[in-house]
């Protein structure tokens, strides 16, 4: 059986993926529920905003052709539905990254 090998844009979108359940935004990206800017952790005076942190539409496509990403939805229409991280999407972050 051959590893699969995923793009570091791919393995970031997988790490996204794992962080919550993605939902389609405005401009072909997808990203956390209600996500918002935030500040870093060690940032005690709030002036550096981190980004918030999207997925394109092709990479999510990508990923859920490999099996690693699934769509909550399945009677819904795949690009408008939440997609949540499979096992087999934890497992491979587990054994690569």
């Amino acid at each position: 059986m051959n590893p699969i090998t995923l793009t570091p844009i791919q393995i970031r979108g997988l790490k996204l993926a794992m962080d919550g359940d993605l939902f389609p935004q405005d401009a072909k990206k997808w990203t956390h529920l209600n996500a918002v800017v935030t500040y870093a952790k060690t940032d005690r005076f709030k002036e550096r905003p981190q980004k918030i942190k999207f997925l394109s539409t092709n990479t999510l496509t990508e990923l859920r052709e490999v099996g690693f990403v699934k769509p909550l939805d399945p009677d819904a229409e795949v690009e408008r539905t939440a997609h949540s991280i499979t096992m087999a999407g934890k497992i491979w972050l587990l054994k690569n990254k």
